[in-house]
């Protein structure tokens, strides 16, 4: 199994996202990018702590490679807009990659490069990627959201 951690706007939706995606065994919402220790959820929406919205994505490399994953992720949001995702404004909203060795780091840049260029987008990606620090779980009631609540949407 390998990890990958995505942040693209509100965790709900970027975890079930990567739920539905054969070869992902399983995907965390939680907090990364930041500088507080162990943050909560009302500390994060301050957005004074540094912290993403993050998903922890646990996969099968064997099934699903590292570079669909981030197709997945760049189909999810809209990664030329800046610590915003549709009504969640913020920088604990913002489009984020956080790569955990240099191979993602690479394959990050490569696919961030090919999108870009492409022309098939409006405006510039804005969207970050940096090293992986250390991953915090969100508290159980984040966990699987969609599913508890039955909803399809943030």
């Amino acid at each position: 199994m390998e990890k990958a951690i995505f942040a693209a706007g509100c965790f709900w939706h970027v975890e079930d996202a990567f739920r539905g995606v054969k070869g992902v065994e399983s995907a965390v919402s939680g907090y990364t990018g930041g500088h507080t220790d162990n943050p909560s959820y009302s500390e994060v929406c301050t957005g004074k702590t540094g912290h993403a919205e993050s998903v922890l994505v646990e996969f099968d490399p064997a099934a699903v490679s590292y570079e669909d994953l981030l197709a997945v992720f760049w189909s999810m949001h809209d990664p030329t807009t800046r610590d915003r995702q549709g009504p969640d404004v913020g920088s604990q909203y913002r489009s984020a990659i956080f790569y955990l060795n240099e191979e993602q780091k690479a394959a990050a840049e490569k696919s961030r490069e090919q999108l870009d260029s492409s022309g098939g987008l409006r405006g510039p990606i804005v969207t970050e990627i940096s090293p992986a620090g250390t991953f915090y779980p969100a508290e159980e009631y984040h966990q699987r959201y969609y599913e508890k609540h039955g909803i399809r949407h943030c």
